[in-house]
């Protein structure tokens, strides 16, 4: 296949069609307050309410549906700093499979302890020593297990865009869609999506700023290899963006913004006290960015995927203190 043609807006219409009635359809939240503040009209995508707490659930549902009945009998692998993980534990027993999840060692301990609610087995590992992608290949090898990556994966790409999809489609034409950025996976679906739908709509990435690599591979023209990031946004800890993520992202994605930890710390006071919403720093992000004023011009009607809420109690406090 070519770039142009590996994930299509049927794709993900698709996609939207496997995980109706298994993914929720979540809801999109509006703030008069926050519109006064950015000077803007804003819709949140609330995938912190989406099953598993974040949107990996669309991506990893859509993925091991489409495995063959022989392979799920066999079992699914996958690795992940925590959503992919649980995402890909809950689809494999909704489907009646097994999965085997390469975490890193220090994810935090409510995404471990969920992954192992599912029912999967856990292998551990450094994110700072260890290559996740080299030990999932390897145990995918040696136990005859399909791999869904986190991003890496045409369906599981197709799957994310479903949340783009359907803010759109319950809102209407908006200026400008912001789309925090890991590996990559959700905002290369979200784009395809909305420049599918609307191909004049601005796609905003947001990234924290100690793990920029998206946004120096788009300003270089190709993949640019950081240090493992060390930033309180832990699902955004990519080091690298994704080869066919990057090859959607240099043709769709029109800006990526940066925030800091203090910023994405200020979001998520905003979440709690006005929003009365949970958010895990990955997700407050791009509410961060409209927060911090990164958007210039100020788009009038803006669409943000609040990506997800996995974050625990102690955690929270000890964030917002």
């Amino acid at each position: 296949m070519t770039e142009t043609t590996v994930v299509s807006l049927q794709d993900i219409r698709d996609a939207a069609q496997r995980i109706a009635g298994v993914a929720h359809r979540t809801p999109v939240l509006r703030s008069r307050t926050l519109d006064a503040l950015t000077g803007a009209r804003v819709y949140l995508k609330a995938e912190n309410q989406q099953r598993v707490g974040a949107f990996k659930f669309r991506g990893a549902y859509n993925a091991v549906s489409r495995l063959s009945a022989e392979q799920l009998s066999r079992g699914i692998a996958a690795y992940s700093s925590g959503n992919h993980a649980q995402a890909v534990a809950l689809a494999a027993r909704e489907l009646g499979s097994s999965a085997v999840i390469v975490m890193p060692a220090d994810t935090p301990a409510a995404k471990l302890d969920a992954v192992a609610g599912y029912g999967a087995e856990i292998i551990t590992y450094d994110r700072y020593t260890g290559n996740r992608e080299e030990l999932g290949a390897r145990l995918a090898a040696e136990r005859g297990l399909a791999l869904i990556p986190p991003y890496e994966h045409p369906d599981v790409i197709a799957g994310q865009g479903t949340a783009a999809l359907e803010l759109l489609e319950d809102v209407g034409a908006l200026d400008a869609l912001v789309v925090p950025v890991g590996g990559g996976g959700l905002i290369a679906g979200s784009a395809t999506a909305a420049k599918g739908l609307q191909p004049g709509i601005r796609v905003i990435g947001v990234e924290p700023e100690a793990g920029d690599d998206t946004k120096r591979s788009l300003e270089a023209g190709e993949r640019v290899r950081i240090p493992v990031p060390r930033t309180i946004a832990d699902g955004q800890g990519a080091p690298i963006p994704g080869e066919l993520t990057f090859s959607i992202n240099r043709r769709l994605v029109d800006e990526i913004v940066l925030v800091s930890d203090d910023e994405i710390r200020a979001g998520l006071r905003f979440a709690v006290d006005r929003l009365k919403q949970v958010m895990e720093p990955s997700g407050a992000s791009g509410l961060a960015a409209l927060l911090a004023g990164r958007l210039r011009p100020v788009p009038a009607r803006i669409g943000v995927i609040i990506s997800g809420g996995n974050v625990g109690a102690a955690r929270l406090a000890s964030l917002l203190a």
